[in-house]
């Protein structure tokens, strides 16, 4: 497989899920994981979320963190996910929020309601905050190409993608 066949699967992949687990890391070293709504914008993940939760208060400051992506099954041999590296950031430029509003908005237009809803959904949705994972390193888990199958696409600074390594066990 090359880098623009893994890409295509890692897209597929993340436009079919809708929830990706989030590892973050605090100050003093406290782990924490969350289950967050993601849309996509390129290959990096954006996600709006209340600034007083732990995993917000992990990425205030541009930070690495960790986060997975897969879908629910029983049979081992159907076991496919993605595994994500990079730095995580609350966005604080207003052209940045708006993407990041308009992505969340397009892929999950229950969101709307928030925005337009009863006065504690509207307070709730005016003090959300929006967040970007730069992915440095993705990833493939497919144990339908055999036990273990994993191949990950490296994401260089200025966007371009490499096969970084792929490994069968």
């Amino acid at each position: 497989m090359n880098a623009q066949e893994l890409r295509g699967h890692i897209d597929d992949l993340l436009a079919a899920q809708h929830v990706m687990s989030l590892a973050t890391t605090g100050k003093r070293g406290e782990a924490h994981a969350a289950s967050l709504f993601y849309a996509v914008d390129g290959l990096s993940l954006v996600w709006t979320s209340d600034p007083a939760t732990r995993h917000s208060q992990h990425v205030e400051g541009p930070c690495r963190v960790a986060a997975t992506i897969a879908p629910d099954c029983a049979d081992f041999l159907a076991v496919r996910g993605l595994q994500i590296f990079g730095v995580a950031r609350r966005l604080v430029d207003a052209g940045e929020v708006e993407r990041a509003s308009g992505r969340m908005l397009e892929r999950f237009p229950f969101l709307e309601r928030l925005a337009s809803g009863p006065v504690a959904l509207r307070e709730a949705w005016a003090r959300a905050g929006f967040y970007r994972l730069e992915p440095q390193r993705i990833t493939l888990i497919d144990n339908s190409r055999g036990f273990g199958h994993k191949a990950s696409l490296q994401i260089h600074a200025d966007g371009t993608v490499a096969l970084a390594e792929t490994s069968h066990h």
